[in-house]
């Protein structure tokens, strides 16, 4: 009973409405972005608010589409870092807000766990063929396929200035 006290406590804390999330993540220079996929392929979900609830339930804000899911399988709640750099990081907590665990748990990185705080490229495994994986984006941060804009230096010529070989 005093675990789901705590756990309740943890979500109601962290549950500030922050007003503008979104100049919050510009500000930082990083994103969170989930990369879900299920029995429905791949889905990627940005992440900027202070909580969100995951799991086969039509009401859930991450929804996963398995009947190996319970319907409200896992919440994730936004957390301040202690470096007071004005960035936070995610927690994730098995079951709804309320403290009711989930019917098969989570794995994440190939361990069962009731709680975590994730770090770029953890994997989450809700069910069978049902997985999530974590990226925390820094402005610096390229992904793979992605280039850098500076790679390239393009020097544009105006047709004007060329001088014509003909004369």
């Amino acid at each position: 009973m005093a675990e789901n006290n705590s756990k309740r406590f943890l979500i109601n804390k962290t549950s500030t409405d922050y007003s503008n999330d979104l100049s919050m993540a510009a500000e930082n220079h990083e994103s969170h972005i989930l990369i879900v996929e299920d029995d429905q392929g791949r889905k990627e979900f940005t992440l900027e608010r202070s909580i969100y609830s995951i799991g086969r339930d039509r009401e859930c804000d991450i929804r996963l589409v398995s009947q190996f899911v319970s319907r409200r399988h896992a919440t994730l709640v936004r957390l301040p870092r202690s470096d007071r750099s004005n960035s936070h990081y995610y927690r994730i907590i098995d079951g709804d807000a309320r403290g009711k665990h989930s019917s098969n748990g989570l794995m994440i990185n190939g361990r069962k766990l009731s709680n975590y705080d994730l770090k770029n490229e953890d994997e989450v495994v809700f069910g069978p063929q049902v997985r999530a994986i974590y990226y925390l984006l820094k402005r610096d941060t390229v992904l793979p396929g992605q280039t850098d804009a500076s790679e390239y230096d393009i020097t544009l010529i105006n047709p004007g200035m060329t001088e014509d070989l003909e004369d």
